[in-house]
């Protein structure tokens, strides 16, 4: 009896400190705030490099859409030289070997090509409008995702406490109950159950460190930090914010809404793109030419030593029929186009739906706050009067570890409905895609 009581005291106290000073965590580690967090995940995280990939392409292609309106222009130059006689051209007499020079210059330009360039302009446009959507919704998932592992940080801190705090009202309880059993005012098993409550508590303090650890970790890895680093809280919650008119903004103006709905804008441009292959192309094209036989330079070319060759062709290409290929590829766009449709319909919905969610879950936790907070008061008045009332032999040890377990219940409850109070708040500014 005597070593279980001594094991479970002496562990208790070996526990203490460790968690006092995962805790206390600030001395070796890194202290960062929400909004350091929030700027260095910005700059590291990978979704974040991608979706700017992502709008450089965009904006790039919506460069080559508009630049298919204007001509294609190419120039020319070589010099060459060979053991065969050569004739020069305007005197026709042979000239001694040496050196030809060439140069030439072309441009040619699509004049009409079925209304496909504008078409693919539009596209691309669309299809940029979608990237820069996508950057922006990206971000805020980004910043979401921080938030989350800094109040996760910041609630697995909380609850070491709260398990600290278990683990020295058990050793307490034990050390009563110990000194009710020498006394002779208490039974053998009202100390062997708070050993027993002692060693639980121990336990659940090496599982809150155990968690503290890895949230550090994961918002180390999430702000791009090689060590592990410690969430600085702010010193009030958040309020509520206004959701006056956000259900209306969300559906017009959220970003996976709006970059659904650009690419349903890109998919039926593209749609259009694909009918111009029913119609005829018309081009022109443009091409000079220069030789001679003498050194290169701007006299030469202005009195004529170089003789000029140029040629103007217009050309016209019609295909009657290419063996069902063009009919395969507008099918192909069409259910693109349609499937981009539907998704900006689903899109719409869903953030309809997920802002019903979030604003239930927020008001929610709200409300919870309040009715833990205040069930940690009468929690911990509770077991106040059930210690004296142990004390004086007015209540037994079950009442006593009921009253306790009570308490370190109503402190997690706390803990946990004001994580998901910022948590419900952060995914509520990233699905409308600003701070509220």
């Amino acid at each position: 009896m005597r070593r279980i009581i001594m094991v479970a005291m002496g562990g208790g106290l070996l526990a203490a400190p460790l968690a006092a000073q995962q805790a206390v965590s600030g001395g070796g580690l890194q202290q960062v705030t929400l909004q350091e967090a929030v700027r260095r995940a910005l700059l590291v995280q990978p979704a974040i490099v991608q979706a700017q990939g992502d709008l450089r392409n965009a904006g790039a292609a919506y460069r080559a859409s508009l630049g298919a309106f204007l001509p294609t222009i190419s120039a020319t130059a070589s010099a060459a030289t060979s053991n065969a006689q050569l004739i020069d051209r305007t005197t026709g007499r042979s000239v001694p070997v040496g050196y030809s020079y060439t140069s030439g210059l072309s441009a040619s330009l699509d004049l009409f090509t079925g209304f496909r360039r504008l078409f693919n302009w539009r596209s691309s446009g669309a299809s940029e409008d979608a990237a820069d959507a996508g950057l922006v919704n990206q971000r805020y998932q980004v910043i979401f995702a921080t938030t989350q592992a800094f109040y996760n940080a910041i609630a697995t801190e909380e609850l070491v406490r709260v398990a600290e705090a278990q683990v020295a009202r058990a050793r307490q309880e034990l050390q009563i109950s110990v000194d009710k059993l020498r006394a002779g005012s208490a039974t053998r098993s009202d100390s062997l159950r708070s050993a027993v409550d002692l060693g639980n508590a121990r336990l659940a303090l090496l599982q809150a460190q155990a968690n503290f650890a890895t949230a550090q970790a994961n918002l180390g890895r999430q702000i791009g930090a090689a060590a592990d680093v410690h969430a600085v809280p702010d010193t009030t919650l958040p309020g509520l914010p206004d959701t006056t008119g956000l259900r209306g903004e969300v559906l017009g103006r959220a970003p996976a809404v709006r970059q659904a709905e650009a690419q349903a804008r890109a998919a039926g441009a593209a749609a259009w793109s694909a009918r111009s292959q029913y119609l005829p192309t018309l081009n022109v094209a443009y091409g000079d030419n220069r030789q001679g036989t003498a050194s290169p330079s701007t006299s030469r070319l202005l009195d004529g030593g170089y003789p000029e060759t140029y040629n103007w062709r217009f050309g016209l290409t019609w295909t009657l029929f290419n063996g069902f290929v063009r009919e395969q590829q507008q099918t192909s766009a069409a259910v693109s186009r349609d499937v981009a449709d539907a998704r900006a319909a689903d899109a719409r919905l869903q953030a309809n739906a997920q802002l019903t969610q979030l604003l239930a879950a927020l008001y929610t936790s709200a409300t919870q706050i309040d009715i833990s907070t205040a069930q940690v008061a009468a929690a911990t008045e509770d077991l106040r009067v059930q210690q004296e009332r142990y004390r004086v032999g007015a209540a037994t040890i079950l009442d006593l570890l009921t009253s306790q377990a009570s308490l370190t219940q109503a402190q997690v409850n706390l803990v946990q409905s004001r994580f998901n109070f910022v948590i419900a708040r952060a995914q509520l500014e990233a699905l409308v895609g600003r701070q509220l």
